[in-house]
Order: structure tokens, then C-alpha cells, then sequence
């Protein structure tokens, strides 16, 4: 590789470690002034030619959004919050795995693990009513719910890998859809926190062998304050409108699902090979954008409702990120696509699985699941990584509880009253990493072998 390559892929590394950790929104923003230093710049240092910021993807995700902030400004994510605690109180006792579980599910329903801080309150509330250090089932139900982002097919970075991968043959020479993609990642998924769950079980000290939860509590207000007020959704009778919500919602998915895995269904058109069905890129973006208007027209909701939920705002960033720092990456990457081949295509061919480490360690770096695969999936595929092996290990696009920045986990740790999910002395020990870690590696492990059982691979 060249000296030039190195001092704009050192230049991208300190843009993004300078933007990274002020999250989503300015590392998008931060990614212009990169862009504007790597084409305005002296040649041969610097003056690339831009590169292409990926407008399908981009496209896809504001349609996706769309949907599920119609779900939510409607009332119908309260529905599936509902359904959930009564699940997780009928069974107190095994919180440490239904509670992941219902996240994971409710990550997969929804596009996004941030339905995870409604359900975190609840979880704590079951696990300590009934003695389980509450650390075990918290900091795995954190994990759980971005790991099955992935595995949602109304996901940002679902539907981004599948915009990716769209037309890039496995082994067996089989294209891999929205369903394909989801048939490996959710058995993955579920592998991966089964493992997961069954170690958070054991982790830690029962609360009454616990010498610090017992000096917390033997405070009479420190007690009142650990095991305070039940906080529910049972009882509370919704209404039918946000039951139609979720309904509306869900046969949505149902039917962009059975398009995918159905191509006959899909109108076709003339392509260079002949009729072409259309594609599932297109199908997701209109069927979301219909799902939201639905809601809103068959719920009455308030159209000026959708922008102003959590959902919306959350989604409306991954977008400026995804924009931002996937179009300054192609833009340094693509102006060295013939470098890249010749030294890596051989080493890629030796150690596959390399693919996957990259691949958690930029997740990290940028926080963003979607941003990750929009950096090294183009690349990997481009110098030459068999795609059966970015569609196994996709698993460990999941890697930003490394450090415990991201606000699932500090919800996680605030919402435990108990203080046994923490942030130790060093950072790095914190209740996250050894869960996370267990997780993401043994689903990516299941996942390549999955993509090898089906001749991806």
C-alpha cells in the first residue's frame, strides 16, 4: 500500500475518533469537514475524486423510519410492551432469559433496540421482587436488544446489508434477499443469547451473599428506594386504535417478508438478464411509507406526531451518520480499490474470518451498527471477501458495548437501583463487555456455519 493510502486511512481513523464519541448526529456533520480536507487537498496527499454516498440505503432508512415512528406516536409499541412484562411476570423466576428475549423480539417487531428503555424499568422491577441480582438479566437484556437489530427486517442495517449485497452471488451461486438474510441472522441471533444468557445466570454474587447490595440496604431508605414502586402496563386497558396500530404494522412486515421470499409475487421489469422482480429495496420503502400513513389514517394519529418521537429523531441521525461517514469512507477507499485487491484479495482468502474482527472493531470506533456495515461491507466485497462470509459473520456488526458509551447501557445502569450494573474503576470492567462479547461471538460463529450448511459458503 502506499504512503498516500495510509495518511488519508490515518486521516479517516482520527476524523472519526474525534466525531465518534460525540455521537451519531456530529459524526455525520464531521464527516463534511473530512470530505471538504480529502477532495479540496493538495495532490497527491490529498485531492481525491468524491466518492458515492449510498442513496438506496439512505433512501430505505427514512422509509423504515417512517413506519415505526407512526407505530410509536400511535400507541401501538405500548401494545407490544404489554404483551411482553406479562410474559416476563408470569415466569419471574427466569427473567435472566425472557427478559433478553422480549427485548431481542421487540428489537426484531420494531427496527430498533431503543424499545429497550421502556422495558429495562420493568425488567429490574421483576428480578428484584424476586432476589436475582438484577445485573444478570439488565446488562444481557441491553445486549439483546442491539443484537437483534440485525436479525429485524425492518432494521437499518438489515436493510442496508441487503441494498449491499444485492447482486453478489454466494458460493452456490444463490442471491441472498431480506429473507435469507434474516433466516441465518435470527437462529444466530437466538444461539448467541441462549449462550449469553445461561453465563449471565451464574455471573456475579446472589444479592443476599452480596456484602455490598446488603450494607446498601441495610439503610431502611436506601431499601425503600433499591425495591420502591411496582412500575406496569398491566391492568391498563389500551385502546383499540393502538391495538390497530400494531396490527397494521406487523401484517406489514408480514407482507414485505412474503414478497422476499416470494420473488414471483413482485411486478417485474425488463432488465439487462431478461425480467427483473422488483427489487426488495423498493418494496421495503414503499410498504414502510404505507404502514405509517395506515396508522395514521385508520388510528386518527396526528401526522405532525410521527416527527417528534423518539423513534424519528433516533433514526433521523443514523441517517446524517450513515450519509456522512459512508460517503467520506468510499470517497478514501474507492481512490485505492486496486491497491486494496492486490495486497488483500490472498490474505482475505487465508483468514475469511478476519472480515468479522474488522467489522466489530469499526463498529465500535463509530457507534453505529448501519455505519459499520456501510464502511466494510463495499470494501470487503469489492476486494475480493467471498460474500458467504460477510453474510455469516454479519453478526458482529455489534461491537459498541466495548466501551459502555452507548445509551442503552448507561439506561441499563441507571435504571438498576440496586447498582449491581456498573462502570468499574478501569472502564473497561463494566457489566456489558463479557455479556456482549459472549453474544456477538458465538452468533457469528453460528452464523458462518449456518451460511456453510446452506452453501454460502
Amino acid at each position: 500500500m502506499s504512503v498516500y493510502f495510509w495518511f488519508q486511512f490515518f486521516l479517516l481513523i482520527a476524523f472519526l475518533f474525534v466525531s465518534a464519541p460525540k455521537g451519531g448526529m456530529f459524526l455525520g456533520l464531521f464527516s463534511g469537514i473530512g470530505l471538504i480536507v480529502i477532495i479540496f487537498g493538495p495532490k497527491p496527499w490529498l485531492g481525491l475524486k468524491p466518492g458515492t454516498p449510498p442513496i438506496d440505503v439512505i433512501m430505505t432508512i427514512i422509509a423504515v423510519v417512517a413506519g415505526g415512528a407512526a407505530l410509536q406516536a400511535s400507541g401501538g409499541l405500548d401494545c407490544m410492551l404489554q404483551v411482553a412484562e406479562k410474559i416476563l411476570r408470569k415466569r419471574p423466576r427466569f427473567v435472566t432469559y425472557l427478559g433478553p428475549l422480549c427485548c431481542f423480539v421487540l428489537t426484531i417487531l420494531c427496527g430498533t433496540g431503543h424499545t429497550v428503555y421502556t422495558l429495562l424499568p420493568i425488567i429490574y422491577d421483576v428480578s428484584i421482587k424476586t432476589n436475582v441480582r438484577p445485573e444478570r438479566p439488565m446488562a444481557a437484556s441491553s445486549i439483546a436488544a442491539q443484537m437483534g437489530v440485525i436479525c429485524s427486517p425492518v432494521s437499518v442495517v438489515c436493510v442496508s446489508m441487503v441494498a449491499l449485497i444485492a447482486g453478489f452471488k454466494m458460493a452456490n451461486g444463490a442471491e441472498v434477499g431480506l429473507v435469507d438474510l434474516c433466516s441465518l441472522t435470527i437462529p444466530s441471533g437466538l444461539i448467541g443469547l441462549f449462550v449469553m444468557a445461561t453465563w449471565s445466570t451464574f455471573r456475579g454474587k446472589d444479592l443476599d451473599k452480596d456484602p455490598a447490595f446488603q450494607a446498601l440496604i441495610s439503610d431502611p431508605e436506601a431499601k425503600k428506594y433499591v425495591y420502591g414502586e411496582t412500575m406496569t402496563l398491566l391492568g391498563k386497558k389500551l385502546p383499540g386504535k393502538q391495538w390497530a396500530a400494531m396490527w397494521i404494522f406487523l401484517a406489514t412486515v408480514a407482507v414485505v417478508a412474503l414478497l422476499g421470499a416470494f420473488s414471483d409475487l413482485r411486478p417485474s421489469f425488463p432488465g439487462k438478464k431478461g425480467p427483473t422482480p422488483l427489487s426488495m429495496t423498493l418494496v421495503i420503502q414503499m410498504f414502510m411509507l404505507t404502514a405509517g400513513a395506515l396508522i395514521c389514517m385508520f388510528t386518527k394519529t396526528p401526522p405532525k406526531n410521527v416527527g417528534s418521537t423518539a423513534v424519528f429523531r433516533s433514526g433521523m441521525v443514523a441517517v446524517v451518520c450513515v450519509f456522512g461517514v459512508a460517503w467520506l469512507s468510499d470517497t478514501i477507499f474507492k481512490a485505492h480499490l486496486n491497491e486494496l485487491k492486490a495486497v488483500l484479495v490472498e490474505y482475505v482468502k487465508e483468514f475469511p474470518w478476519a472480515f468479522a474482527i474488522v467489522l466489530l472493531l469499526v463498529s465500535k470506533l463509530v457507534n453505529s451498527q448501519a455505519a459499520a456495515v456501510a464502511i466494510v461491507v463495499p470494501v470487503a466485497l469489492q476486494i475480493g471477501t467471498p460474500p458467504g462470509v460477510v453474510v455469516g459473520c454479519i453478526s458482529a456488526c455489534y461491537g459498541y458495548y466495548i466501551i459502555p458509551t452507548y445509551p442503552s447501557d448507561l439506561a441499563s445502569i441507571e435504571f438498576d437501583r440496586s447498582g449491581t450494573t456498573h462502570i468499574g474503576k478501569f472502564v473497561i470492567n463494566h457489566s456489558f463487555i463479557l455479556p456482549g462479547l459472549i453474544g456477538v461471538i458465538t452468533a457469528t460463529i453460528a452464523g458462518y456455519f449456518i451460511a456453510i450448511a446452506r452453501g454460502w459458503i
